[in-house]
């Protein structure tokens, strides 16, 4: 009988800690209805731009860039592939001579792959593991990759911002779409990153990012545009403060996918400090938040068509302040999925493996995507449009 007490107790506290758990996750926002818009001729479409990110771990043949790279191979001269960071788990590209280095090469080349072997030009923008998660060494990690991609890939894909440097870096596609590309980790990063042209780059300091990406924006003309980065400006997600009653249960799923060890209570911890900006790569901590907001200065007079991300590892699609649409495409190889909840501003969420299409038409009209593989997404796989949506 003495046990009955403090057994009672933490079934109690459990229960309360789920329940809230809960309500924090599924939000209860009400869930837009929206009409799937018709798949457009291809000779309708002057450009497509195909959004992947975090696609650092693929498998030989992985389903994901097997569908990407047969979409890209329809009209390869007429389309651009974006990955939008988190190029290489878990830590970035070691040293040539490393027991790491063959691996970590293959993985790099399934990603180019997708241009190489359809034809079409390949983007990669930087995210956190590609500069080892923020330790000493990323600065290195980082420029070994970019020298990489540019000596394997033949001209057919690059790494921008390169060399560290914050951006903003402008590509434009004939006249149909700007991409800018900004690397987010350099304002996160608690380590050497340079800045300034005795560095090597063209901003001078955090202030001079925001002028330029505002200058950018206004000088687009008629083109479209896309801004890369890898951390996301808003989330439904774990960087946005939102867990399941598993990640506290079970928080050890972080670390391994495999350990499922349930500590009732004590597992809140992790998930609550997550929320409470414990690390710089959530939306609760300062630095973040701080990132966020200049960007987000950065964008408000130019209103661009995207302000695009992955880091999360989902497919959402959320309507924006600065930026018009926020394209979170963070599930970039197969089976590489996490939670996520619907916002008040959410127009889609997924937790599915996939990617994202912008299609520009001759009318003028921007159609928008998204694409999720069920399974086996190369020669003849299951892939399936699971929503659409004109962005404008």
């Amino acid at each position: 009988m003495k046990y009955r007490f403090p057994r009672l107790l933490a079934a109690v506290l459990f229960l309360a800690t789920a329940g809230l758990t809960v309500a924090v996750s599924c939000g209860g926002h009400a869930r837009p209805i929206t009409q799937p818009v018709p798949v457009p001729d291809q000779t309708d479409i002057i450009w497509s731009l195909l959004i992947l990110g975090d696609a650092g771990a693929p498998d030989t043949n992985d389903p994901v860039l097997g569908a990407a790279r047969r979409l890209a191979s329809v009209a390869p001269d007429q389309s651009t592939v974006l990955f939008v960071g988190d190029n290489l788990y878990p830590h970035g590209l070691d040293a040539e001579g490393t027991p790491e280095r063959p691996l970590q090469e293959l993985r790099l080349k399934r990603q180019i792959d997708v241009g190489s072997k359809s034809g079409a030009n390949v983007i990669l923008v930087p995210g956190n593991h590609d500069w080892q998660g923020g330790r000493t060494g990323g600065l290195e990690s980082i420029r070994r990759q970019g020298a990489f991609i540019g000596e394997v890939s033949g001209g057919v894909a690059e790494l921008i911002p390169a060399n560290g440097c914050p951006g903003p870096v402008i590509r434009d596609v004939g006249e149909t779409f700007r991409i800018i590309a900004l690397d987010t980790q350099w304002w996160l990063h608690g380590n050497d990153k340079p800045i300034g042209l005795d560095r090597g780059c063209q901003s001078t300091d955090e202030e001079d990012i925001v002028t330029r990406l505002e200058a950018a924006i206004a000088t687009a003309g008629a083109r479209k545009v896309v801004v890369l980065g890898h951390h996301p400006l808003a989330s439904g997600g774990k960087h946005g403060g939102h867990f399941t009653v598993l990640n506290h249960l079970f928080p050890l799923r972080d670390l391994a996918p495999w350990a499922w060890l349930p500590l009732p209570l004590v597992g809140s911890i992790y998930p609550i400090a997550r929320m409470s900006g414990i690390s710089p790569q959530d939306v609760g901590h300062g630095e973040n938040r701080r990132m966020r907001e200049a960007l987000e200065r950065g964008m408000a007079k130019g209103a661009p068509l995207a302000y695009v991300s992955g880091h999360e590892h989902t497919l959402q699609v959320i309507e924006g302040t600065s930026a018009r649409w926020l394209l979170v495409s963070g599930s970039g190889y197969f089976g590489h999925t996490d939670h996520t909840t619907w916002l008040e501003r959410t127009r889609y969420a997924a937790s599915q493996s996939g990617f994202m299409r912008v299609d520009a038409l001759r009318s003028g009209r921007i159609r928008l995507g998204v694409i999720v593989v069920d399974a086996d997404g190369g020669e003849g796989g299951a892939w399936r449009e699971a929503f659409s949506f004109w962005l404008e």
